[in-house]
């Protein structure tokens, strides 16, 4: 989260104040409206706000595509553990796969990895980078399989003038705390498809077969969750909406003039990414040939690095529960042991995916603050530019 104040906290109080805090049935609409406003932003026709964050927005989203019992999907090894874990909780099976220097998803990983029941891949924008979208998007229309993009930390970024989340069969926002804009949790599914929002929606809401939309459906209520977003937080994320664009200007430019700083000293390299532009600005990312010189580079006093290897919940090697095949809420209902899902690739080593462990073993990622001063900044890039002499 990085702005909030004043104005969320009078939109809270006239919700509050209001007694209409259930979105069914409100007179204010907040979460109506919020929906209306993300799927304008993003450019998709529908959006569906939750209360359960990126991860029940990867499972209604997988859940609106009709992924389940019998089914693959690709996931990148470096990613939130929560992008595998949708997978498994409609009862599929996540195959991870590796990342490039830009840490995201290699395109041409799905050309190896997809097979007869692969059905759809989720290419995750981690750390506000873009993936290689249109290279995802020519393999998957050709290997016939579906694309959910996992946006949650990358809320507002775009790729080639597009919004991401609108390039794939459907896009997935996360809006917890830690997130580029927050209401401390939730999160979004947004799509072209009337008939995956629509399945995404039911899903969502246990009570849908009540509700005054019932009627107009054209897929049958299930019996689904109790996700729904309150108007409290649909009145906060509006706010939040507004003040998305600045943030990422100032982001942006504060990544720029870091970057620009440090162009072309020695034992600088910046990793590639697919669209500077796009990019949310998140942080700076330096790869290099070692993972003593990314130490070296990182621990240097004033850069503030760190390395993507040693954030735990980000790396497959550290999903406990999947290398154990530990999943569901009853062992009956594990999808590991499924029959339908026997033929597939259930198992997960700690060496599948090596080329992803010695990418983030020799990159460093600088977090990027959008109230840096002038003198904090410059002091920002002499410790880089320092640090770079000792690689």
């Amino acid at each position: 989260m990085y702005r909030m104040g004043e104005a969320e906290i009078k939109e809270i109080s006239r919700v509050i104040r209001s007694g209409n805090l259930f979105r069914i049935g409100s007179c204010l609409k907040e979460v109506d409206r919020f929906e209306r406003e993300w799927a304008s932003l993003v450019g998709t026709r529908y959006a569906l706000c939750l209360s359960g964050g990126g991860t029940a927005g990867l499972i209604c989203a997988l859940v609106g595509l009709g992924i389940g019992p019998g089914d693959e999907v690709l996931v990148p090894g470096y990613t939130f553990m929560a992008t595998a874990l949708a997978v498994l909780a409609v009862g599929a099976i996540p195959v991870v796969v590796e990342i490039d220097e830009t840490l995201t998803l290699d395109p041409e990983e799905i050309e190896r990895k997809a097979g007869p029941n692969t059905r759809a891949v989720i290419p995750v924008h981690m750390v506000g980078r873009p993936a290689n979208l249109s290279a995802i998007r020519t393999v998957c229309r050709k290997k016939k399989m579906k694309i959910i993009e996992d946006a949650c930390q990358a809320v507002g970024g775009s790729y080639r003038g597009k919004r991401l989340g609108a390039w794939g069969e459907a896009g997935v926002f996360s809006f917890n705390y830690y997130k580029i804009i927050s209401c401390g949790e939730g999160g979004a599914v947004v799509t072209d498809n009337r008939t995956v929002y629509e399945r995404a929606l039911v899903y969502h809401d246990g009570g849908a077969s009540f509700r005054p939309y019932a009627g107009k459906l054209s897929v049958l209520p299930v019996a689904g969750l109790q996700l729904r977003a309150s108007e409290i937080m649909g009145a906060l994320l509006r706010v939040q909406r507004r003040r998305l664009d600045s943030i990422l200007k100032a982001l942006r430019q504060q990544k720029k003039r870091l970057e620009a700083g440090l162009k072309g000293y020695p034992g600088i390299r910046l990793a590639p990414c697919h669209d500077e532009a796009g990019d949310c600005g998140v942080v700076a990312a330096f790869q290099f040939d070692t993972e003593e010189q990314a130490r070296r580079f990182a621990s240097f006093p004033g850069v503030g690095g760190s390395l993507p290897i040693d954030s735990g919940k980000h790396v497959y090697t550290n999903w406990e529960p999947l290398l154990n095949q530990r999943a569901g809420p009853h062992p009956d209902l594990n999808p590991y042991f499924l029959p339908a899902n026997q033929p597939l690739r259930r198992k997960l080593w700690p060496e599948s995916c090596p080329r992803t462990l010695q990418i983030l073993k020799k990159t460093v990622l600088v977090a990027i603050n959008p109230y840096w001063t002038k003198r904090q900044l410059d002091a920002k890039i002499k410790a880089c530019r320092e640090a770079g002499k000792l690689v």
